[in-house]
């Protein structure tokens, strides 16, 4: 038994034969879920038409499988010695979509080659993956400098930006690139910036789901309660104003509205902006007259624990208005409602015809899978595409009408055997350039399952991300495949590095 195992690994270029097959089992059950989406009973064999999408899936399968053998013979040195070059010239193919692309749902990310068409991004997360490597491994590189931490961020910043809303429009696959802070953590980064990362996600997504002044009243209560516990005298009328102050922001409108009838001043004559910002002034005035007090002290311990409260009040408040301003101001209609219905769900039963209708019908074909699912072709809400996308991004939504929750479990758990098979692989490896690598390739794989999975049950906000080996897509599967292949090509040579 060991010695067919040990004659099949050679067969395959002494590749992890777990993390290969775990990657054929992916692929050949996203061709199954495709050909479930696009089955016609009257054209049977419809797997052999290049111009339906289960052709040419078929035909992108076997074509990675000729680039999983070809990056097999490879030598392993190769991917090394050329990662930059091979970043570069991904960098260069993104922003060229803008000139020589088309646009796809909005998103001027893509490249029309014949009746293909071709999507950089992926290359360019297998790039960024052999750049981050071949960076981090290199000699005097130190996450404890400053340099250092530019550097290694600005390898995935600068495909992130290419791709962010402002340039191609591409919001999904510049998400997944920060999925390389994940790697920096394990190379050294220090903590802290993950904390302070939280923190910024934190005071971003309160000011997208809340109006941001009266979350600036409440960070301005709980600082005034910190800064009021330092008084000595008299502490129990700084309590007092302060809990008055609370009681005020519960019901700040109606005795707003009271205060301009009473001033003879018509409250829907002020629009709410002006209404809202209102509540925060005598929070504010609370603020400063505990902050002066403590301040003026001649304790220089105590001046800097202050100034460093201050330092991160002002980066909170100036987030919340930014992130605010930049979603409902800057980002196009039909993106403000995707963000607007992932964290604000009552309205998406208000528009179950309009912007909600992908995220509505994407549960209820989950759902009606039950435990056991419809079976294999018996998926109706699959048969009649109450799912657009279904193919692509919403693929997940097959998996669980037909297979229903043993489907949906049984793919999860593959999912997450490989990310284990690729940390084991990971930790194995003899090269710092190789361990760097699967922990990159890892975190890319992490983020698009975990992201795919989330959006099409409301976790996760509809960007358009496609689930590793399972979408259809011949992109997305060429640069998962290249991810993977070479993985297991650097693996395959661990003793010689």
């Amino acid at each position: 038994m060991i010695t067919g195992t040990r004659q099949l690994s050679n067969a395959t270029g002494g590749a992890d034969l777990i993390t290969l097959g775990l990657y054929v089992a992916l692929v050949v059950i996203g061709w199954l879920m495709i050909f479930a989406v696009n089955y016609d009973p009257n054209a049977p064999l419809s797997f052999f038409d290049m111009s339906s999408n289960i052709g040419k899936q078929l035909f992108f399968i076997v074509f990675c499988f000729a680039l999983l053998f070809v990056i097999m013979m490879s030598d392993w040195a190769f991917w090394r010695t050329f990662a930059f070059f091979i970043y570069l010239f991904s960098i260069i193919l993104l922003p060229g979509t803008l000139i020589f692309g088309r646009e796809v749902n909005g998103a001027n990310a893509w490249y029309q080659i014949g009746g293909f068409t071709f999507q950089p991004a992926e290359i360019a997360k297998f790039g960024t993956s052999l750049a981050m490597a071949a960076y981090l491994s290199s000699t005097g590189v130190d996450l404890r400098e400053w340099k250092s931490r530019i550097i290694a961020m600005g390898i995935f910043l600068l495909p992130a930006l290419i791709m962010s809303p402002l340039v191609q429009n591409d919001t999904g696959s510049a998400l997944v690139f920060f999925s390389f802070m994940m790697v920096l953590y394990r190379e050294g980064l220090s903590p802290t910036w993950y904390l302070l990362g939280f923190g910024v996600v934190a005071m971003v997504l309160l000011g997208l789901i809340f109006e941001p002044p009266f979350v600036v009243a409440w960070l301005l209560t709980y600082t005034n309660f910190h800064l009021i516990s330092r008084f000595r005298t008299r502490t129990q009328v700084w309590f007092g104003v302060w809990v008055v102050l609370i009681l005020l922001t519960f019901w700040w409108t109606p005795i707003f509205n009271w205060v301009l009838t009473q001033a003879g001043v018509d409250p829907a004559t002020v629009s709410d902006q002006v209404r809202n910002m209102t509540v925060m002034i005598p929070h504010a005035a609370l603020f400063v007259a505990a902050f002066l007090p403590n301040y003026l002290k001649k304790n220089t311990l105590i001046q800097s624990q202050l100034r460093s409260w201050l330092l991160m009040l002002g980066l909170g408040i100036g987030l919340l208005f930014a992130a605010n301003f930049a979603c409902y101001t800057l980002l196009a209609p039909h993106q403000q409602q995707r963000i607007k219905i992932w964290l604000k769900p009552a309205e998406a039963a208000a528009d179950a015809r309009g912007a909600a209708y992908n995220l509505l019908h994407s549960k209820m074909a989950i759902g009606s899978g039950g435990f056991g699912g419809k079976g294999f072709l018996d998926g109706n809400m699959t048969k009649l595409k109450y799912v657009p996308e279904q193919s692509t991004d919403f693929i997940f939504c097959t998996i669980g009408e037909e297979q229903g929750f043993v489907g949906v479990a049984a793919i999860i758990v593959v999912f997450f055997w490989l990310l284990y098979r690729i940390t084991v692989l990971a930790e194995r490896q003899r090269s710092n350039f190789s361990r760097i690598y699967a922990y990159c390739v890892a975190g890319v794989i992490f983020i698009h399952v975990m992201v795919n999975v989330g959006m099409t049950m409301g976790l996760f906000p509809i960007i358009g991300i496609p689930l590793p080996f399972i979408s259809y897509g011949g992109s997305s599967l060429i640069g998962f495949t290249l991810l993977i292949g070479v993985l297991l090509k650097l693996d395959s040579n661990r003793n010689l590095a």
